[in-house]
């Protein structure tokens, strides 16, 4: 048998080499074949990039294998065909090529923060072995691709943060391998589709920031595996139904700012048990808040305000020992009744908890001396808005590290307790609208990060204390509407990091105004009005160079109106009525555009000035002052009266001597008219014929266009002044959207410079965080003389300055910018000069940067402006042969300069580090605090790193947010703080280059994002609370 078989072994093993090899060499062929394939698909997609600038596709060429280049991972299983895509936050620029969907084996894409746009492919459905796509971060745009549910391996579905609209593709749920959807912070509209229903192995589903309408689908409750559902402001609308609060494995739910109704369910322990966020802040869930809440043992954050819940407050709460948040502020809960705050108690078990909300319902009674036995984590505590009666208690004392504690708006007595001085962490203390009297406590002066001070509308006696002035950081003062007396103290005026309000109004106070009140050079709003002051009013006032609205009508004010007061050119509103002010109106004081002036009821003579800039009549008073006379018809005062004399003699005389001077005059000014005439015209020959810096450029418009899109430049339209012109809002016939025009004032010297720089430097730059020039204009007006004006897009939301420290034009009161916010206009700000310094095609040092050039459009895209100072480098050079003026850019501009050294994009990134730093802050680099032994850039390093984050802007944490700053946030804030100090370093060779700063900007902002948990919304991209 054996020497049968001795044949056939031979044979049967060449037959199985010769199949091997002959499967092999296919293999092979086949294999060859799909890596060519792959090749040119990848080449392919480099050649949609049309911006690389850190160099990421470097290396994608033939000098190596494809599967080595960057960003490229192969499989070695699948005969090195490409299995993983992955070029995150490399700030590439460029469409996404259909050429990758040439790739099949592709299982991995990843290109998040980078700036593609264009829409997506539809051929990208043929990636049939795709599980990982994340487009987030980036500018597509059009629908999402229906093409894409035929990827049916697909587990993550990532594009938030783009420009996505149309509806979720119903189809969604036929991809039965899906576990993460995040399509958050685009345009998507239309309903949720029901097919979502379908995904059975779903864990985290985010559509939030969208507008989305239409009701919660029942079949949302089938996705037995969800453990997040983000879909905070959108449209959705209706009764949630049982369902969706019946996934026993979900853990995080964020609905807030909808109009979504119901109640919660009774059983939240047994079909949320794992649950540790909830928010559903801002819709119109109803009835009472369910005990079984007490029982959900992981609840972290329960924010459910601004909805209709009533009754009482669950008094098992103390169960949640990890409850850090609660905040069910604006709802209907208590029965102003002293049982009403019996809830307290049982927090004091929530050794963890932060914050505490319930502003804005009904509860009653006094405020139990149990409160100070709460944790002493806690930082922020909001009863305002209720019924509350009785004194403070004094236990309150034990939370000492309170930032915030609001108590307004209730009916509370007693006295200010002297221990709240104690609160050494203390940024806003507001107490108004109670009944408080006694003294204002001069421990109060212990507070050193206080910002925001609010004791109006009390009973409150007394002198203000001069240990007042010791609160270096306020920023806002309003102690209205009591009973106070005694003079202003000197302490209080020189405090000049007031900038916001400072509101002495409706009290009794008497004496000088101090002179110090020129230190208040920041404030915004100065109101001290209705009291017993009297004397002069102190030409200091000059200095106070950002005041807009002042209000001193009511007192005793005498002497005459001091032409200081004509100094303050931001001033929009200005009240002396109600005074004995005499002598005539200074003429200086109507060149001020003025939105309202009164002077009423003073003791004003004399002929009221008929030139100026008067927005209407309506806006200005001066009844009650019998003794004015003549000024504009709309007025309606008496014409003055002629002046005689005795002796007719004299008057002929003067007559005969008059009119021969007036001829020799004439003759003289005709003569000096015909020479300035001729040089003028020669100037706008020069101007207009040999310069004009926009010609083929930009489309040209008329003189006659700029005055009818401005009314006849009406102090309607105007915007502001700066230093080389006057900006106006207009409207031109051939533009839909309204624009900002910038007519420069040729008679300054450097003005056409600086007009001929911005022209040249505009011709090369096209970025979406730069201003656009639109058109211009290069003529001369109706008189003959030289004019000029450039037209840019109108960003409504104004200069960057403004959001930081002072008032919106058409709002009295600040708006707050959030961390993301803020950083998100770091990011945008970083890309523009990433953008001028090393991808325009020409390197440009911009030499200004600063937040006054900084603006915001609606969507608060920030957008780099003013081009009068930039130089334009070379390939080879790093910095300019000329050097820059610093007028207007002290702490801004770089060391350095002030050796006459030349610019540079050194000198560029030290303004952004100081720009960073004054973002983060809220405190300008010339603020007081930084002038005595340190900037504010040794400041951040002093406090390096324990006490960081009391350098912060406190106006960041929105009033009555209940969040607080949670270690995510702590964490974003120190890295961005380090990054403003490595920017900011005293020699340029140290400093970070911008594409580096764009790029770690990036990094920060995707952690950030990664485990931020959106609790409610407050406006602007992607923007304050909300998801």
């Amino acid at each position: 048998m054996r020497i049968s078989k001795l044949p056939t072994t031979p044979f049967l093993l060449d037959s199985f080499i010769v199949m091997f090899l002959l499967l092999n060499s296919t293999l092979q062929a086949n294999g060859s074949g799909n890596n060519e394939t792959d090749r040119l698909a990848l080449l392919a997609f480099k050649s949609k990039i049309s911006s690389d600038p850190d160099g990421a596709l470097k290396s994608w060429n033939d000098s190596d294998h494809f599967c080595n280049w960057f960003g490229v991972a192969c499989d070695p299983l699948i005969s090195q065909r490409v299995m993983s895509l992955d070029l995150h936050g490399q700030n590439l620029v460029g469409t996404l090529s259909p050429h990758v969907a040439n790739i099949t084996s592709l299982r991995y894409i990843n290109l998040m923060d980078n700036s593609f746009h264009g829409e997506i492919p539809q051929l990208l459905g043929n990636l049939l072995q795709l599980q990982h796509l994340n487009l987030s971060g980036n500018s597509f745009e059009g629908e999402i691709p229906t093409n894409l549910t035929r990827c049916s391996r697909l587990k993550y579905l990532l594009m938030e943060g783009n420009n996505f609209r149309g509806s979720i593709p119903m189809e969604i749920g036929s991809l039965s391998k899906l576990e993460f959807i995040r399509v958050g912070t685009n345009n998507l509209t239309g309903w949720l589709p029901p097919s979502l229903g379908n995904l059975s192995l779903l864990l985290n589903f985010g559509a939030a920031y969208n507008n989305l309408t239409g009701s919660i689908p029942e079949s949302i409750g089938m996705l037995s595996r969800l453990t997040s559902i983000t879909l905070g402001s959108n449209q959705l609308s209706g009764s949630v139904p049982l369902s969706f609060f019946n996934i026993s494995s979900i853990k995080n739910i964020a609905i807030p700012w909808n109009h979504l109704r119901g109640r919660l369910p009774v059983d939240m322990d047994l079909t949320m048990p794992n649950l540790v966020n909830f928010a559903i802040s801002k819709n119109e869930f109803f009835a009472t808040i369910p005990d079984s809440i007490c029982n959900v043992s992981r609840l972290q954050k329960v924010n459910m305000n601004r909805n209709d819940f009533v009754g009482k407050v669950p008094t098992c709460l103390g169960k949640l020992r990890g409850l850090t948040s609660l905040d069910i502020a604006e709802n209907s809960i208590g029965s102003n009744s002293t049982g009403d705050f019996a809830f307290l108690e049982s927090l004091s078990n929530c050794s963890q908890l932060r914050r505490v909300g319930i502003s804005i319902n009904n509860f009653g009674g006094s405020l139990p001396e149990f409160l100070g036995n709460l944790s002493t984590t806690l930082t922020g505590l909001y009863v305002g808005a209720n019924q509350v009666t009785g004194v403070i208690p004094a236990g309150l004392v034990n939370l000492f590290n309170l930032t915030d504690l609001e108590l307004s708006g209730n009916y509370m007595t007693g006295t200010i307790p002297p221990y709240i001085g104690q609160f050494s962490n203390l940024h806003r203390l507001s107490l108004s609208g109670n009944q408080l009297s006694g003294q204002i406590p001069s421990s109060i002066g212990n507070l050193s990060r206080l910002s925001e001070l609010y004791i109006s509308q009390n009973k409150l006696q007394g002198n203000i204390p001069p240990s007042i002035g010791n609160c270096l950081r306020l920023s806002t003062l309003d102690i209205s509407e009591n009973r106070i007396m005694g003079d202003i103290p000197p302490e209080l005026m020189s405090l000049s990091s007031l900038s916001i309000l400072l509101n002495m109004s409706n009290n009794l106070l008497t004496g000088n105004l101090p002179v110090e009140i020129g230190k208040l050079e920041n404030v915004n709003q100065l109101d001290i009005s209705n009291n017993h002051l009297r004397g002069n009013i102190p030409s200091t006032i000059a200095s106070c160079s950002s005041l807009e609205y002042l209000y001193m009508q009511g007192n005793s004010f005498d002497s005459v109106i001091p032409r200081a007061l004509s100094f303050l050119k931001a001033l929009q509103e200005l009240d002396l009525s109600r005074n004995n002010l005499e002598g005539e109106i200074p003429e200086d004081l109507l060149q001020i555009r003025l939105q309202s002036l009164n002077l009423s009821f003073n003791n004003l003579r004399g002929k009221v000035p008929s030139k100026g800039i008067i927005p209407n009549a309506s806006s200005v008073s001066l009844a009650g002052n019998p003794m004015l006379c003549g000024g504009a018809p709309e007025f309606h005062l008496p014409k003055c009266p002629n002046k005689t004399t005795k002796n007719r003699r004299l008057q002929k005389l003067k007559l005969i001597v008059t009119i021969a001077s007036t001829s020799l005059s004439a003759l003289l000014a005709v003569t000096a008219g015909l020479v300035l005439n001729c040089k003028m015209r020669r100037s706008n020959k020069h101007i207009h014929q040999g310069e004009d810096p926009l010609v083929d450029d930009f489309v040209k418009i008329s003189y006659t266009d700029i005055h009818n899109a401005t009314n006849g430049y009406s102090h309607e339209t105007l915007i502001g002044s700066g230093g080389i012109g006057t900006v106006y809002k207009g409207k031109l016939e051939q533009m839909k959207a309204p624009i900002a025009i910038k007519v420069i004032n040729l008679q300054q010297k450097e003005a056409y410079k600086r007009l001929v720089v911005e022209c040249k430097i505009m011709r090369y730059v096209r970025h979406r965080n730069l201003v656009k020039i639109l058109s211009y204009c290069s003529s001369t007006d109706d008189q003959g003389n030289a004019f000029g004006a450039l037209v840019y897009e109108f960003l409504d939301n104004g200069s960057l300055d403004k959001w930081l420290h002072c008032s919106n034009d058409n709002i009295k009161t600040p708006h707050h910018l959030s961390l993301l916010q803020r950083l998100n206009i770091a990011i945008d700000v970083a890309s523009a000069m990433h953008y001028l310094h090393d991808l325009s095609g020409t390197s440009i040092v911009h030499c200004s940067l600063k937040p006054s050039n900084v603006l915001l459009d609606h969507d608060m895209v920030a957008h780099v402006s003013d081009f009068g100072l930039a130089r334009i480098l070379s390939p080879s050079q790093t910095n300019t042969t000329s050097t820059i003026g610093l007028n207007g850019m002290v702490g801004y501009a770089a060391p350095e300069y002030g050796t006459a050294s030349a610019a540079s994009k050194a000198g560029d990134v030290y303004s952004y580090g100081i720009l960073l730093l004054e973002i983060l802050s809220g405190k300008r680099p010339t603020d007081e605090m930084f002038k005595e032994c340190m900037n504010i850039r040794d400041s951040v390093k002093a406090a390096w790193p324990s006490n960081l984050i009391m350098l912060i802007d406190p106006s960041m944490l929105i009033p009555g947010n209940t969040d607080g700053i949670d270690k995510n946030m702590e964490e974003c804030l120190i890295s961005l703080l380090e990054l403003g100090v490595k920017c900011s370093a005293e020699s340029p060779s140290e400093r970070m280059k911008m594409a580096e700063v764009t790029r770690k900007l990036h990094t920060i902002r995707s952690t950030f994002l990664a485990n931020f948990e959106f609790p409610e919304k407050a406006g602007g991209r992607l923007g304050v609370e909300a998801c």
